[in-house]
Formats: C-alpha cells, sequence, structure tokens
C-alpha cells in the first residue's frame, strides 16, 4: 500500500484528496493534516466523513510526515511548500504540490505574480509540471510534482492541439473563463458570501490574474516543440514537449512570449470551469482538419472527452469527476475558431490531477481510483 499525507486536508481541495484516496485500492491515507484543526475529529469538521473517517486532525510537520508517508500532498496557499520544503523531505517521499509554487519555471515571473518571495529556487528547475497529458513521461521520474491549476489545466487542455500544430495565431488568443466559488477556497471572505455571489456573475483580476504567465508557458512550450515536429533534428528522438520547454525558457526568461488575455469570472455554483477561446486559424481550416488535430493528440486520453460535432462543453457533464470535455466551432471563411473546455475545478482541475500524477509516480495504471462518473444533476 502507498501510504499518503496531506497537508492542507481540510480544505475543498484536501477534502476532495480524501475522497478519492479513501476509494483508491492501492492508497492509505497516514496523515490528516490540517493549520486549522489539529487534534479536532476530521468527520467533525466534514460531516460527510462520519463513520468513514476516524482519525484526527494532525498538524503540518512536512519533516515528521517525510518518515511515515511515501507520497506527501500539499493543498496549502502559495508560499507555503517553498517555505519549509528541503532535501530530506524529497528523498524520503514524492511532494505533489497543489499550489503555484512551483508551476513556474521562473523565479522573477512567480514573485512578480503572486506577491510574494520564492523561499525555494533551489527546487524550481527540477519541478515536474503534472499536467498527464503533456508531461506524463517527465511525471514518471519526479520527486516534486507541481500540480497544475484549474483555470490553467482548462485552458491549456483547450488549446493545446491548435498551439502545438500552429494552426492559430497564437498572439490573438482570448480565453473569457468561468468558475465556481469553490475555486476561492474554504476561507471566509465577504466577497464569496451567498449574497454576495447569488444572482450574479462578476468578472476578477482582470487583466492581472497570476494563471495567465502559467498559461502562457505552457503553451509557450508546446509552440516551440511544434517548431520540432517536422525538422530534421538531432533531438528529434527526444519528447518534443521537453525540447519546447528548453528553447522556450532560453528564449522568453520572463515566460511571456504568448501575448494571450485572460479574463476569469466567478459565477454563482458550488463547482466547475467553463473556459470559452477565440483565436484566428492561420489558414482556411475545416472542422476535419481541426477535429484531426485533437484526435492526433487526445484519442488515447482516457479523461479528455471530444465531444460530437455541434455539442458544447458543459460544466453539468463533468460535475466530480476527473473528466475533461473539449470541442470548438469553425468559421473556415473568416478564419476564427471558438473552443470551449469544461472541467470540474476541484477534481481534474485540483485533487483528481492530484492523484492522476501519483498514479504515474507509482507506476499505476493512471484511472486508478478516478473513474468514477460524473454526478448529475
Amino acid at each position: 500500500m502507498i501510504k499518503a499525507g496531506i497537508i492542507g486536508s481540510t480544505g475543498y481541495a484536501g477534502q476532495e484528496l480524501v475522497r478519492i484516496l479513501l476509494m483508491h485500492k492501492d492508497v492509505e491515507i497516514v496523515w490528516y493534516g490540517s493549520h486549522s484543526y489539529v487534534d479536532k475529529n476530521y468527520s467533525d469538521v466534514y460531516g460527510n466523513m462520519f463513520n468513514i473517517v476516524d482519525a484526527k486532525c494532525l498538524d503540518d510537520n512536512l519533516d515528521e510526515l517525510c518518515k511515515q508517508a511515501d507520497v506527501i500532498f500539499t493543498a496549502t496557499p502559495q508560499g507555503y511548500l517553498a517555505g519549509v520544503l528541503n532535501e530530506t523531505i524529497l528523498n524520503n517521499s514524492k511532494v505533489i504540490d497543489l499550489s503555484a509554487d512551483f508551476r513556474l519555471k521562473n523565479k522573477d515571473t512567480y514573485e512578480k505574480w503572486y506577491k510574494i518571495e520564492h523561499k525555494a529556487p533551489q527546487f524550481i528547475e527540477e519541478a515536474v509540471y503534472g499536467l498527464c497529458e503533456l508531461n506524463r513521461d517527465n511525471i514518471k521520474g519526479a520527486r516534486l510534482i507541481a500540480n497544475p491549476g484549474c483555470y490553467t489545466t482548462t485552458s491549456i487542455l483547450s488549446l493545446y492541439p491548435l498551439v502545438r500544430e500552429h494552426m492559430i495565431d497564437v498572439d490573438s488568443i482570448i480565453v473569457d473563463a468561468k468558475s465556481g466559488t469553490s475555486g476561492a477556497g474554504r476561507g471566509a471572505k465577504v466577497a464569496n458570501l451567498y449574497c454576495e455571489v447569488n444572482e450574479s456573475i462578476k468578472p476578477y483580476g482582470v487583466m492581472t490574474h497570476r494563471h495567465t504567465p502559467e498559461i502562457a508557458e505552457q503553451l509557450g512550450y508546446a509552440y516551440m516543440a511544434g517548431l520540432y515536429d517536422n525538422l530534421d533534428v538531432p533531438e528529434k528522438d527526444a519528447d518534443l514537449f521537453t525540447i519546447g520547454q528548453k528553447q522556450f525558457k532560453e528564449g522568453t526568461p520572463d515566460s511571456s512570449a504568448l501575448d494571450l488575455l485572460f479574463t476569469p469570472h466567478l459565477v454563482p455554483m458550488n463547482r466547475g470551469i467553463l473556459a470559452t477561446c477565440y483565436a484566428r486559424l492561420t489558414d482556411s481550416f475545416t472542422y476535419d482538419d481541426v477535429r484531426n488535430a485533437y484526435d492526433k493528440y487526445y484519442k488515447d486520453e482516457f479523461f479528455v472527452r471530444v465531444l460530437n460535432k455541434g455539442v458544447m462543453p458543459e460544466t453539468r457533464w463533468v460535475e466530480g469527476s476527473n473528466y475533461f470535455d473539449v470541442n470548438f466551432v469553425v468559421d473556415d471563411e473568416k478564419q476564427k475558431i471558438i473552443v470551449c473546455g469544461a472541467l470540474d475545478n476541484v477534481v481534474k482541475g485540483a485533487a483528481g490531477q492530484a492523484v492522476q500524477n501519483m498514479n504515474l509516480l507509482f507506476d499505476l495504471p493512471e484511472n486508478e481510483g478516478l473513474k468514477m462518473p460524473p454526478v448529475f444533476p
């Protein structure tokens, strides 16, 4: 059995990790970490776990936890893991971080967008971006996984085939995304009160949202990898996405080569993200041309569902699951495309993706413990 510890188990992403791991046949949870509820019964914090979890919340002592756990999940605020991570922890346990501490490959970019000092820059280069569908081979041998964010997963998976195949003008990308309120976390905030959210929709982080450089960086890797797809280069046998990462980092140290626009919106629902992405095509591509590109990269992906022609994603079709739904509409005369992607922000956008990463790290079937169909209604 894989022994797992969760730091931040009483947040929304943390409790979703608990729910998923309890159903995983190869995992035993040995540590329910919580900064706010030490010594409190976990089932008193989350009543849905009554008579299911008979354990008390422990502290966030990673130095002790790494002696007991094979894998540590940190579902914590930005800056926490970077402030405590050390070689001893990484030598004893795999670490899957659900925060943004190690997602960006440039320390200055991280500090600019997150407004905090990065306290462990020595681990930035080693950390592997845990978007399994694109970075699977690199994930398998890693010690430290940077689990992607929910908005970023939706946006990147929606656009990746088009960017990789150079089918869209990358400077024309606009991402308009909507998220349920669970994405803001469980902390008490006036802006998230029922009366503030209900019967309303609002944009936030306009031109300043910190997921913007993450989306731009990862799609930048894809764009650079696409340059190599049809070239006879010595590295041809290597993973082209990895080559793209190297070239992108060398050419654009601020990780902002893709001049995309990203605007998130808060909508009055618990879970779900829907991203509507707009771009100009680089040629008069037809529906079939674009569909072939999506099938090229996603036809064998268990969790990516490219919907039938004319059927657009809805958040209710992915709720409670690790699935990502995507589809598109092409205007070949005007050479424009609209792509829509949807996922559950707490599952595929957080905890489910983290378990998917864990499965890869321990050479398990990637979908183990994650085959639950979406809930409906």
